[in-house]
Protein backbone atom coordinates (compact mmCIF):
# COMPACT_ATOMS: atom_id res chain seq x y z
CA UNK A 1 0.00 0.00 0.00
CA UNK A 2 1.20 3.63 -0.94
CA UNK A 3 1.80 5.79 1.67
CA UNK A 4 -0.28 9.34 1.16
CA UNK A 5 1.79 12.25 1.44
CA UNK A 6 0.88 14.35 4.85
CA UNK A 7 1.58 17.58 5.50
CA UNK A 8 0.21 18.58 8.89
CA UNK A 9 -0.40 22.13 10.69
CA UNK A 10 0.19 21.56 13.98
CA UNK A 11 0.95 23.67 17.12
CA UNK A 12 3.59 22.07 19.66
CA UNK A 13 2.08 21.17 22.58
CA UNK A 14 -2.25 21.45 21.60
CA UNK A 15 -4.20 18.63 22.67
CA UNK A 16 -5.74 18.29 19.22
CA UNK A 17 -2.33 18.52 17.57
CA UNK A 18 -1.09 15.82 19.65
CA UNK A 19 -3.94 13.56 18.57
CA UNK A 20 -3.25 13.96 15.19
CA UNK A 21 0.42 12.95 15.47
CA UNK A 22 -0.20 9.82 17.69
CA UNK A 23 -2.69 8.64 14.95
CA UNK A 24 0.11 8.87 12.05
CA UNK A 25 2.37 7.70 14.55
CA UNK A 26 -0.11 4.94 14.97
CA UNK A 27 -0.15 3.88 10.90
CA UNK A 28 3.92 4.55 10.70
CA UNK A 29 2.92 7.30 8.59
CA UNK A 30 5.26 9.94 7.53
CA UNK A 31 4.58 13.48 7.56
CA UNK A 32 5.87 17.26 7.54
CA UNK A 33 4.83 18.65 10.31
CA UNK A 34 4.57 22.39 10.30
CA UNK A 35 4.40 24.53 13.16
CA UNK A 36 2.01 27.29 12.78
CA UNK A 37 2.42 29.13 16.27
CA UNK A 38 6.62 29.68 15.84
CA UNK A 39 6.15 30.25 12.30
CA UNK A 40 3.97 32.72 10.81
CA UNK A 41 4.81 31.37 7.28
CA UNK A 42 3.48 27.86 7.90
CA UNK A 43 0.07 29.66 9.55
CA UNK A 44 -0.64 32.06 6.98
CA UNK A 45 -0.10 28.99 4.15
CA UNK A 46 -2.61 26.39 6.37
CA UNK A 47 -5.07 29.78 6.49
CA UNK A 48 -4.65 30.17 2.65
CA UNK A 49 -5.19 26.44 1.83
CA UNK A 50 -7.56 25.70 4.72
CA UNK A 51 -9.50 29.13 3.83
CA UNK A 52 -9.68 29.26 7.79
CA UNK A 53 -7.86 30.16 10.92
CA UNK A 54 -8.05 26.86 13.02
CA UNK A 55 -6.09 24.35 13.65
CA UNK A 56 -5.02 21.41 13.11
CA UNK A 57 -5.26 21.14 9.81
CA UNK A 58 -3.93 18.08 7.55
CA UNK A 59 -3.82 17.97 4.05
CA UNK A 60 -3.35 14.00 2.95
CA UNK A 61 -2.57 13.77 -0.78
CA UNK A 62 -3.57 17.14 -1.68
CA UNK A 63 -6.97 17.48 0.05
CA UNK A 64 -7.01 19.62 3.10
CA UNK A 65 -9.07 18.32 6.11
CA UNK A 66 -9.70 21.52 8.32
CA UNK A 67 -9.65 21.92 11.73
CA UNK A 68 -9.63 18.57 12.84
CA UNK A 69 -8.98 15.88 15.96
CA UNK A 70 -6.88 12.62 15.79
CA UNK A 71 -10.16 10.97 15.26
CA UNK A 72 -11.49 12.59 12.73
CA UNK A 73 -8.18 12.14 10.31
CA UNK A 74 -8.70 8.28 11.14
CA UNK A 75 -11.86 8.29 10.01
CA UNK A 76 -10.38 9.93 6.76
CA UNK A 77 -7.52 7.68 6.22
CA UNK A 78 -9.76 4.33 6.93
CA UNK A 79 -12.86 5.31 4.65
CA UNK A 80 -10.30 6.18 2.11
CA UNK A 81 -8.19 3.27 2.72
CA UNK A 82 -5.31 4.58 3.09
CA UNK A 83 -4.20 2.85 6.06
CA UNK A 84 -5.71 -0.50 7.19
CA UNK A 85 -7.22 -0.72 10.49
CA UNK A 86 -4.96 -2.04 13.63
CA UNK A 87 -5.47 -2.57 17.38
CA UNK A 88 -2.48 -0.64 18.30
CA UNK A 89 -3.26 1.76 20.46
CA UNK A 90 -2.45 5.41 20.03
CA UNK A 91 0.19 7.22 22.35
CA UNK A 92 -1.58 10.14 23.24
CA UNK A 93 -5.65 10.91 23.75
CA UNK A 94 -6.58 11.49 19.97
CA UNK A 95 -9.71 13.94 20.67
CA UNK A 96 -8.50 16.20 23.90
CA UNK A 97 -8.40 19.77 23.54
CA UNK A 98 -5.36 22.39 24.22
CA UNK A 99 -5.05 22.94 27.60
CA UNK A 100 -6.27 27.00 26.96
CA UNK A 101 -9.60 24.87 25.95
CA UNK A 102 -9.83 23.27 29.36
CA UNK A 103 -13.29 24.29 30.60
CA UNK A 104 -12.45 26.56 34.37
CA UNK A 105 -13.42 24.23 37.43
CA UNK A 106 -16.66 25.88 38.34
CA UNK A 107 -16.88 26.66 41.90
CA UNK A 108 -19.76 24.87 43.94
CA UNK A 109 -20.97 26.97 46.54
CA UNK A 110 -21.96 25.29 49.87
CA UNK A 111 -24.61 26.74 52.10
CA UNK A 112 -23.87 26.64 55.96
Amino acid sequence: MNKPKIVAYLKPSCGWSQGVRAVLRKYELPYEDRDIINDPVQRQEMIEKSGQMLSPCVEVDGRMLPDVSGDEVESFLLANKLVEPNTVKPDAPTNAPCASHEPEPFPIPFRR
